[in-house]
């Protein structure tokens, strides 16, 4: 969310009230905290706003305008700050169980996988390292909902994987017709949520354990092991080669199942993942999804993808609906 004209407002409204020391006092701290993206700045603008509502009212009218932008505002912080904080509650759904094994990852274990895994797993890093069970990863990107969309919505998100026990938590905040809008994608025990969130109050979409969602958040989890290539070596994961640059992967977990297919270059390196997957639960046929790697980074160790864009291929043509970097992932 865009806070440049709340701050304007708490500027104006501090200037406002200048002559009432303690209330100038509470815009001003308001503004600091602000900036500083402290969630407190919310508390300090209900202080500033119950301080000033009798003064402005009759004395200044004209800044009861800055008090009504700087309430939305802090209305719209504190529902999006809740929202935060009860998707947050879900991740003790999908963190590993305390003990994880500390398997270190040898050169064997991919003598039974396919030529062009087995070249990304050697070229990736993680032989002689631990298995990975736990991953965050934080994304900047942008996306679009229709075809028709001409506009490119800004996107940050944070998205958190259990690999011992497959499941992901995806937390997402972008805006729709300008307005800040949350959501969370959610897989685990094999089944699928979905939500979305405008102003992080009103239920724009909110769908949960459907068959067919719960394969497209499987088939998703599948292609994300990108970023965590040890997952390739589950047992939930089984390999089957189609070409020296081509494998397909099927996935079994909690009575569902995806498939899906791995396309490298000659240095293993991955070049697309695609899948047939529901772009709608009132989909009666799947359409072809595919994930395309624009660019690699070393991170923590691990060469992974770190641009990527991901697009339908729809009866109309192909609609190219997120384009996004990973600008950090941390390993456990």
């Amino acid at each position: 969310m865009t806070y440049t004209l709340v701050l304007i407002s708490l500027c104006a409204a501090a200037v406002g009230a200048r002559n009432k020391v303690p209330t100038a006092l509470w815009f001003i701290a308001a503004g600091i905290l602000l900036l500083l993206d402290q969630p407190l700045w919310i508390a300090a603008a209900l202080a500033a706003l119950i301080c000033s509502s009798r003064y402005f009212w009759r004395e200044k009218k004209l800044f009861l305008l800055f008090n009504l932008v700087i309430a939305l505002a802090a209305g719209i912080s504190a529902a999006s700050w809740m929202y935060h904080i009860s998707t947050g509650r879900e991740l003790a759904e999908i963190y590993p169980v305390p003990g994880s094994s500390r398997e270190v990852v040898t050169r064997d274990m991919t003598d039974d996988l396919p030529l062009p895994v087995r070249r990304w797993i050697e070229g990736s890093g993680v032989i002689g390292r631990e298995m990975i069970h736990e991953v965050e990863l934080t994304q900047q990107g942008r996306m679009r909902l229709t075809p028709e969309q001409e506009r490119w919505a800004e996107v940050e998100a944070v998205q958190y994987f259990n690999v011992q026990d497959p499941a992901f938590s995806w937390r997402v905040e972008t805006s729709m017709m300008g307005l800040p809008v949350a959501g969370r994608d959610l897989f685990t025990d094999g089944r699928g949520s979905m939500e979305i969130r405008l102003l992080s109050l009103i239920p724009v979409v909110n769908v949960s354990d459907h068959r067919k969602l719960n394969e497209s958040t499987l088939q998703r989890y599948l292609g994300e092991i990108l970023w965590f290539p040890t997952a390739a070596l589950q047992e939930y994961i089984s390999w089957e080669r189609v070409d020296d640059y081509t494998a397909r992967a099927v996935m079994r977990w909690g009575g569902t199942e995806g498939s899906a297919l791995f396309s490298f270059n000659e240095s293993g390196e991955p070049v697309s993942f695609t899948a047939w997957r529901y772009r709608d639960i009132e989909d009666e046929e799947p359409f072809e999804w595919t994930a395309r790697v624009h660019e690699y980074r070393d991170m923590q160790g691990i060469k992974i993808p770190t641009k990527l864009s991901a697009t339908w291929v729809l009866d109309e043509g192909k609609f190219t609906w997120y384009e996004f970097e990973v600008r950090d992932i941390m390993y456990r």
